[in-house]
């Protein structure tokens, strides 16, 4: 059996560590929906569309 040794070695991922925030944020948001679905709208807001597509135009 191999243990990661202690000292904090490991290597963070910050494209993955974003892409799990995204998807925990769509979980909750799909969790407290009022309909079966989200909308499109609904899921654009959660992964702030609008706000990248702003600061690519910049």
């Amino acid at each position: 059996m191999h243990v990661a040794p202690v000292g904090g070695t490991a290597v963070q991922d910050h494209v993955a560590l974003a892409e799990i925030e995204l998807c925990g944020e769509l979980i909750i948001a799909a969790s407290t929906a009022r309909e079966d679905r989200l909308s499109l709208e609904s899921i654009d807001e959660v992964l702030r569309v609008a706000e990248e597509r702003d600061a690519g135009s910049d």
